[in-house]
């Protein structure tokens, strides 16, 4: 396994499976070096985009493996790696969220993810928030 930064040659990839942003958000995201790529073999099997909630704390956007590879640890390697990263920076907080009806509640649990709130939108399920303290 390879955990690199996304870079253009991965947009293609990207974009196939990512119908949660538009290619010109996706571009300003790579250029702000916030995607990480997960490889095995030389071929993407995965990757991790992030921003910063409130402009200040990392906040785990979107988190996608292709099936084959799920359930593998692939994600909980991938989210350590990128949780070292931010605290390297020098950040004591990270965040996540999915909705609850989504199984991925579960797997931020595991990896100490605490809830912290919700979110309900209308004619959506809620959408749960986690924080973890990195520190």
């Amino acid at each position: 396994m390879n955990i690199r930064l996304a870079d253009k040659t991965d947009v293609d990839f990207l974009l196939q499976y990512d119908k949660h942003i538009q290619k010109e958000e996706l571009m300003s995201v790579l250029l702000l070096k916030r995607i990480l790529v997960v490889e095995e073999k030389k071929e993407q099997i995965g990757w991790l985009r992030w921003n910063l909630f409130w402009d200040n704390t990392p906040f785990i956007n979107m988190l996608f493996f292709l099936e084959p590879y799920r359930n593998q640890g692939y994600g909980a390697a991938l989210v350590s790696f990128w949780e070292k990263q931010r605290k390297e920076e020098g950040h004591q907080l990270v965040m996540t969220s999915t909705l609850a009806n989504e199984t991925a509640q579960h797997f931020y649990r595991k990896l100490h993810y605490v809830d912290a709130g919700a979110l309900l939108l209308p004619g959506e399920p809620l959408e749960i928030f986690f924080i973890k303290e990195i520190k």
